[in-house]
């Protein structure tokens, strides 16, 4: 028993530990804290972060570059001196600093001006994850951080984080999943007021490239500025953050159409389940259509499941899954050669399309109207057809198939003859009218075309 017990806790040591490795460490960075090992010395000549910014509750875990009121911004002169990050990273001194920087941001050293050009300083409103860069011996060394709300920041024209200003660390997109992270403070860093695991935000790409972005001003929230893209501040255009929008109707649309739509009114998208696939079919939205929201409040958008555009009817054939099933089960004998074709044709009888010769004979009721020329057994039933007129099916086999097929198109005197010269002559009177019902085309494919003139005898029998 002791041993077992000793097994028993060594396992679920070992699935704790699993457990814990599962989480992914995440270094906390915050703001106005100096990096350790930076690309450029943080001596507050590069860039300045607002160090009394708290963090916004965040309407969704992951949001778009597009996102209205994602960033923040301000009229302090050099929250981010681009040109001087530029001097730095084309100095040949810092030749191999340039190199990593470069290789990081998936360009050529000699690049990097033009690239810098344009991006866009903002500050973060959220506490967000981002993948980060140390300069250590040489490399730069990537970790996951976690950017407290605050910091500058550089942005691309997709709106995601590119460079941090204070110290010039190029950035990339958080690539884990931010449910199972583990955040340490550590290095000075220490958990900041405001800080909820639950509002930290991860910045997905706009779904199309910015050409400005809207920002709103954190010395008056009340106020928003719209920034053109590789500007920093010389060209802001302020605007009323407290204005109204009415919420568009975006059903029918792709998500990122929607979230686009909605990006032009100052609102942001979001759904229930994260963001789903761009080209996922918008089915509704909540708010509806007609809301008014202030700017940057979020529309929750529903999406179709399968991905494919709402409303598509289903794909149903009722009128030919009826005909296909009486002809074949009841007369496998008779009718087999021409089941379906014929069925389609019977619309002489009665048949709309439900098929059957044998269904329009439901207005004679007589067994013989279709008897003389096809011998079908199904002529003379309206529905049940096959059963009933047995008589005729005895004769069946030997008069329709054979001769009727060639004068079945002519007038119905000379089937009479040719087929039952016996027994379906009891209605002789009305063979004549009904024969084209008898649908001796049902007998025959090539008679079948003429059949359908003939579909008046369903009048006459009734």
């Amino acid at each position: 028993m002791v041993r077992r017990l000793a097994v028993l806790l060594a396992a679920a040591v070992i699935l704790s530990g699993c457990t814990e490795q599962r989480l992914f460490a995440v270094r906390a960075v915050a703001a106005g804290v100096p990096s350790l090992a930076p690309f450029f010395e943080e001596d507050g000549s590069l860039g300045t972060d607002e160090t009394k910014l708290r963090p916004e509750q965040a309407h969704s875990g992951l949001q778009q570059g597009n996102t209205p009121g994602l960033y923040g911004g301000t009229q302090k002169p050099k929250v981010c001196d681009v040109d001087r990050l530029k001097d730095f990273l084309t100095d040949p001194r810092n030749r191999q600093k340039a190199r990593e920087w470069a290789r990081i941001v998936g360009i050529t050293p000699d690049r990097i001006e033009g690239y810098i050009d344009d991006l866009t300083p903002v500050l973060l409103r959220h506490d967000t994850l981002v993948k980060n860069h140390d300069y250590k011996k040489g490399k730069a060394v990537a970790f996951d951080a976690l950017l407290e709300a605050g910091i500058a920041v550089l942005v691309n024209d997709q709106g995601l984080p590119a460079v941090k200003c204070s110290c010039g660390n190029p950035l990339q997109s958080f690539d884990k999943d931010p449910e199972k992270i583990s955040v340490k403070f550590e290095d000075g860093n220490k958990k900041w007021d405001g800080y909820e695991k639950s509002d930290v935000v991860t910045v997905k790409p706009a779904p199309e490239p910015l050409e400005q972005i809207a920002l709103i001003d954190v010395d008056n929230p009340d106020q928003g500025i719209n920034r053109p893209v590789g500007s920093s501040g010389e060209n802001d255009e302020p605007f009323d953050a407290t204005k109204q929008h009415a919420v568009p109707r975006v059903a029918g649309m792709t998500f990122d159409q929607a979230s686009q739509r909605l990006s032009e009114l100052g609102l942001a998208a979001t759904s229930s389940d994260g963001l789903p696939p761009g080209d996922a079919a918008v089915t509704g939205s909540d708010p509806g259509p007609g809301t008014e929201l202030p700017f940057g409040e979020a529309v929750t958008l529903s999406v179709a499941d399968d991905g494919e555009e709402p409303g598509t009817p289903p794909k149903s054939d009722p009128s030919d899954e009826p005909t296909t099933d009486d002809p074949t089960s009841d007369d496998p004998p008779s009718e087999e050669p021409t089941t379906d074709e014929p069925t389609t044709d019977d619309p002489t009888s009665t048949g709309p399309t439900t098929d059957d010769p044998d269904t329009g004979d439901p207005d004679t009721g007589d067994p013989d109207t279709g008897d003389p020329d096809t011998g079908n057994p199904k002529s003379s039933e309206p529905t049940t057809d096959r059963p009933t007129t047995g008589e005729p099916t005895t004769i069946e086999p030997t008069t329709a198939v054979p001769t009727t097929p060639t004068t079945s198109s002519t007038p119905p005197t000379v089937e009479p003859t040719s087929a039952e010269p016996t027994s379906a002559k009891p209605t002789t009177a009305e063979p004549t009218r009904s024969e084209p019902v008898t649908s001796e085309p049902a007998s025959s494919e090539p008679g079948s075309s003429g059949a359908p003139a003939s579909s008046e005898p369903a009048a006459g029998p009734a």
